[in-house]
């Protein structure tokens, strides 16, 4: 088991368990590559109606996780998820900037209130500066892209495409914006663009209210799937594929949440 591809998460901590580092850390296990951490922020849930409190981590304690995996072990791969202030942000592309062979899968988490507003604008800005321009690919979903690329809420596979073409010209060489249901009745659509084609995959649509940590586990299929080896393209129709299934057998965890079932992402 000494060839198993090293992959570091960093990301926040999902008290529930089924999204940031948690579902990262399964993701990897299933995937068969070996997962690290490097923890940025701590989220906790009120029983009475879910609503989220998040606790920063402070720098120190980063700096010394980052430690322990980039200079005690080494990386193949890294992820980052959950990043909740511009100062994290600007560590963790401190840290992934002279990594130039390794894959780097940045999605781009944000907290927002509503439906049109980033809570914190500046951490978008300290995104499209810090981040982008050292990642292999990047995985917003409809709301993060739309905050990325600075235009109105997309609605539309033509919005989408004009979202994704202001992506990449911030760096980044791919850019994966997962559409998902909203696009169609029958399909799950997401898009890829590497600066000159545009591919549309579209996998079967599931039906379920339980999706917590889908984003999360999306993103951290891809980045095992880019460590041994797949192309981008490659690592996003295994992605789909598996995220299709562990939707399938999702669950109800609890009055609020139900999350994806990660099993499914040991299938061949």
């Amino acid at each position: 088991m000494s060839n198993l591809k090293k992959v570091v998460t960093i990301a926040g901590s999902d008290t529930s368990g089924g999204a940031g580092i948690q579902a990262d850390l399964k993701t990897f296990q299933e995937r068969g590559v070996y997962g690290m951490n490097i923890i940025t922020v701590l989220v906790t849930m009120d029983p009475k109606d879910w609503s989220h409190k998040v606790f920063p981590v402070d720098m120190n304690t980063i700096k010394e996780q980052a430690n322990t995996v980039f200079n005690a072990i080494g990386v193949d791969a890294v992820k980052t998820g959950m990043l909740p202030t511009v100062e994290i942000i600007n560590y963790a592309g401190e840290l992934i900037k002279d990594l130039k062979n390794t894959p780097i899968v940045i999605d781009p988490v944000m907290v927002c209130k509503g439906v049109k507003e980033a809570l914190f604008p500046e951490n978008t800005i300290a995104m499209r500066k810090a981040l982008l321009p050292n990642a292999t690919v990047t995985t917003p979903n409809l709301f993060e892209a739309a905050q990325l690329a600075d235009v109105e809420p997309i609605t539309n596979l033509d919005d989408l495409k004009e979202a994704v073409k202001k992506i990449y010209d911030f760096g980044v060489k791919n850019v994966v914006i997962k559409g998902g249901k909203s696009f169609s009745k029958n399909s799950a659509i997401d898009v890829l663009y590497d600066g000159s084609n545009f591919d549309v995959i579209e996998t079967e649509k599931i039906d379920t209210p339980y999706t917590h940590g889908a984003g999360c586990s999306f993103a951290a299929c891809m980045t095992a799937e880019l460590a041994k080896g797949a192309t981008v393209k490659e690592a996003l129709e295994t992605t789909k594929t598996l995220i299709t299934e562990a939707l399938r057998q999702s669950f109800k965890l609890g009055e609020f949440v139900g999350p994806l079932n990660h099993k499914a992402f040991a299938l061949k």
